[in-house]
This record gives C-alpha cells, structure tokens and sequence, in this order.
C-alpha cells in the first residue's frame, strides 16, 4: 500500500463526500475525520468517528462495569469503487492508529442495508451482539429528519432495526488488557450473511498538496 497515504482532511471535504456518497445522506457529529489518498493526491475514501449518538456511551459507561476511557463511535466509512483488494482494511486500520489514546470506539453495521461488518471483522474488532431494541421518531413530513431534530406533531413511532454492535479498544497492553477484563459484553462469534452494497456515486476529489508534511 505504498502507493497511499492517510491524512486529516477538512471540513468541507469530507462533507461533501458524507452528503453525497454515504446513504443516510446526513452528517453525524464528527470530531475525527481522515482521508484515503493515493500519489495524485486523489481522495478514494473517509472515515470519521465523533461523539456516540447515546450519551450513555460516553466515557465508556455500559461498555464497562468501572473502567473510564473516551468513547467515540466510527460514525461513517465509505470509499469510492473498484479499488483494489484489502485496501478498505488498510485505511481503516491507519485511521485508528491516528486516533488518540486510550480509546474505545464502537460501531454499528445495518442488517436493514445488507451491511455484516465485514470491514470489523477483516480489522479485527470485537462482536458484541445486537443493538438494544429501540422506537424511532419518524417525520412523516421528512423521513430523513433524525428523530433527536423532531419538534413537532408530524411524528409516528416504529420500531428500530438492531444493529451489529462492535467494539475497538485503543491503548498500551495494560490499558487494554484492563478494558477487556472489565467490560460489560460477552465476546460473540462474527455474523455471517450476503454483503449487498447500495448504488452511490464515486466522488472525484484532491486534497490540496499543501496539507501534506514530508
């Protein structure tokens, strides 16, 4: 993979890819967000990780019994096609050794967009069951309002798909080994299903040179 590079991109970059690209066509809160680069300096892919939607996951409270860490979720992962073999791997992997330290992320793959998380899997995250059961708020007016942005009456409750929950714990072997001893979730065996990916557009896109440090 000497041919790419992981850098930290700008705002306006990598919302135009989230708005266009992602299918939630809508921008989570991001504090980390990292580009996939190739020698043209051509952007082919984002990932960024923010502030967990369910601030019970902050500080790592119900990932741990008393264990206190920084908790981000990896809110949005998208690239562009036909790239080639293990390269989403790598990104993703270099992404999260950017990322500060100690830290536990924790990320969702939709069973209602044909997504497993494979990519967690190939990257070595830990399978923690399904999300919990959960009513969403739907706007009938804007179904793709967030139910934490609906103010008014135009509303229906339905129930939440559960998600894959997974879970990456960043930090020196002590850290981690203490995370690992103290968390609340069992260690699940990886789901298996057929990967569907959804028709996006490729974004053409370069980062500017002058960001890069040689």
């Amino acid at each position: 993979m000497k041919n790419y590079t992981v850098r930290k991109l700008l705002n306006h970059e990598y919302k135009k890819w989230l708005l266009k690209k992602h299918y939630a066509k809508r921008l989570p809160f991001i504090s980390y967000g990292y580009g996939l680069v190739d020698e043209n300096y051509n952007i082919l892919g984002v990932c960024t990780f923010g502030t967990p939607v369910s601030r019970l996951l902050n500080n790592g409270y119900c990932l741990f019994n008393n264990y206190k860490v920084k908790t981000l979720e990896l809110n949005r992962l998208v690239m562009n096609s036909n790239q080639e073999k293990n390269l989403l791997s790598y990104f993703l992997s270099s992404c999260l050794k950017l990322l500060p330290k100690p830290l536990a992320i924790i990320s969702y793959a939709d069973p209602s967009n044909n997504h497993n998380g494979y990519i967690y899997q190939a990257t070595n995250w830990i399978y923690t069951g399904l999300s919990q059961q959960r009513l969403d708020k739907i706007n009938i007016k804007d179904k793709n309002l967030h139910s934490r942005n609906v103010k008014n009456n135009n509303i229906i409750k339905i129930s939440r798909v559960q998600k894959h929950r997974y879970l990456y714990l960043l930090g020196n072997k002590t850290q981690k080994k203490e995370m690992l001893r103290d968390l609340k979730y069992k260690h699940l065996d990886y789901p298996k299903g057929n990967n569907i990916n959804y028709e996006c557009i490729d974004i053409d896109m370069k980062i500017q040179p002058e960001l890069f440090s040689f």
